[in-house]
């Protein structure tokens, strides 16, 4: 890049060990071909064949030779979080598929199919398109986010894929080859435009996708510039990554490992505080030598690593899991964020549990491990007004009641303002609850009814001015 400064002049160490494995990526149109799969029935595979036609599938070698225990298939978690299983889609919606897929119908009559498909399992959850779009001289950034004051989230084009899908994945509509449905942006100028216009604004989230599968050349295009003059209020640098799971090679032996090290230094000599926001799900994906060297570079630049993951059926829907997960995880030095609720979307069906059971299993494992892993918090669930935080189950007035608080809001005067929502025992999401004692509506529904008014008419009013032409 013109003006920016060379590369610091340091070597990046590596431990001792020969890697050597090249990234290998198998698709949809690859399930017969890949080698682990032909232990199981043909049945099963041509399951994994339909849902796969739905549903985003990718997986990589790595993730295959490595983190998936093939003696415990189907019910090992990394595999359950990587391949295709048939409750991920509705009954009848599975067979639909199956049926074309048997007939041998030819592919743009499937695509079709699935198309439909895909339109009913609510592919942008909680108002992503029509909420969270900023605009910029009127116009809307459809590469980015902007959900509350002080994050803004941006979807670089380079990096709307991963090294592997999962499962469960609530951006699956990212990789399903729907533009309409995408959210991803080229313009790092538009960009840093935004964000000097916003003097609010202390993060960036830059998330995909995976931003780690680009090379650090483009990663620099974005960052870099946060270094400059009018950008001195964004403070705090996120990156949403899978990558120390799924390609941990990503930081060691990636042709420009180097160089993405290098890079995450400057910014924190900069001023800057960059975390890496690593989605990891269950202690299998952080068993072998490659993560730790992954974990270990990375910590060396001095970013910060904080973990994040949805509670899911088949996966981690126990307390051991997790409390595992958070006391190794504390022993590499990542910092333990958060427990989610699996959204309302995709393959959810599949992947979700009860409020009440995602408590349980919360309480339980936080038990289990000491203060430095009491630091992620949860269960939260990433609605449309904000991230609501499954505070307890009580006793209270003679009812019994969720206790719930936002932990983020749209409003941050909602922030950590306690509310109650009748207990339901089968209540899966926040539009799932009623308020507690007969109240009509939970104290910010108001307010959040009004902003959505206001941005309905917003949109309407560039319609019709030809902004969004």
């Amino acid at each position: 890049m013109k003006d920016q400064p060379a590369l610091p002049d340091r070597a990046w160490p590596r431990a001792e060990g020969s890697w050597g494995r090249s990234l290998r990526i198998f698709t949809e149109r690859d399930i017969e071909r890949i080698p682990a799969l032909q232990r199981l029935p043909r049945e099963q595979r041509f399951a994994m064949r339909v849902v796969a036609r739905v549903l985003p599938f990718r997986v990589n070698e790595y993730v295959i030779e490595e983190l998936i225990d093939w003696e415990r298939v189907p019910t090992d978690p990394v595999f359950q979080l990587t391949f295709p299983q048939p409750g991920m889609l509705d009954p009848a919606d599975f067979e639909r598929v199956a049926h074309a897929l048997r007939r041998d119908l030819p592919r743009p009559e499937v695509d079709a199919l699935a198309h439909e498909i895909r339109a009913g399992l609510n592919p942008h959850p909680s108002g992503q398109q029509e909420l969270n779009v900023p605009r910029l001289d009127g116009l809307p950034l459809d590469g980015m986010q902007h959900k509350y004051r002080e994050t803004v989230l941006f979807f670089p084009s380079q990096g709307q894929t991963c090294h592997s899908y999962c499962t469960f994945c609530f951006r699956w509509a990212q990789f399903v080859g729907d533009q309409d449905l995408r959210f991803a942006s080229r313009e790092a100028q538009t960009l840093h435009t935004y964000l000097k216009q916003q003097r609010e604004v202390t993060d960036l989230l830059i998330t995909g996708g995976d931003p780690m599968v680009m090379k650090a050349r483009h990663m620099e295009r974005y960052l870099e510039p946060l270094l400059g003059p009018g950008l001195e209020h964004v403070r705090n640098v996120r990156i949403g990554t899978k990558s120390l799971s799924f390609w941990p090679q990503r930081y060691v032996e990636d042709a420009d490992a180097d160089e993405l090290l290098g890079l995450l230094e400057r910014l924190v000599e900069g001023g800057r505080h960059v975390a890496l926001m690593i989605h990891q799900n269950h202690a299998q994906e952080l068993r072998t030598p490659m993560a730790e060297e992954a974990i270990r570079r990375v910590r060396e630049t001095g970013a910060v690593i904080r973990s994040q993951s949805p509670v899911l059926a088949h996966v981690n829907d126990d307390a051991a899991s997790w409390s595992e997960l958070w006391r190794r995880q504390v022993r590499l030095g990542i910092v333990p964020y958060y427990m989610f609720v699996e959204r309302d979307t995709g393959a959810r069906r599949y992947f979700e549990l009860p409020l009440a059971r995602a408590f349980e299993i919360y309480s339980a494992a936080m038990a289990n491990v000491s203060g430095l892993a009491r630091t992620a918090r949860g269960p939260s669930m990433s609605a449309a007004p904000g991230k609501v935080e499954v505070n307890g189950v009580s006793e209270i007035a003679g009812e019994r009641v969720f206790s719930l608080r936002f932990l983020q809001a749209r409003d941050p005067a909602w922030l950590h303002r306690p509310f109650h929502a009748t207990f339901d025992p089968t209540a899966t999401w926040l539009d799932d609850l009623k308020p507690a004692w007969g109240e009509e509506s939970f104290f910010w529904e108001e307010d959040f009814a009004a902003f959505r008014r206001r941005r309905e008419m917003h949109s309407m009013t560039a319609v019709a001015d030809g902004c969004e032409a």
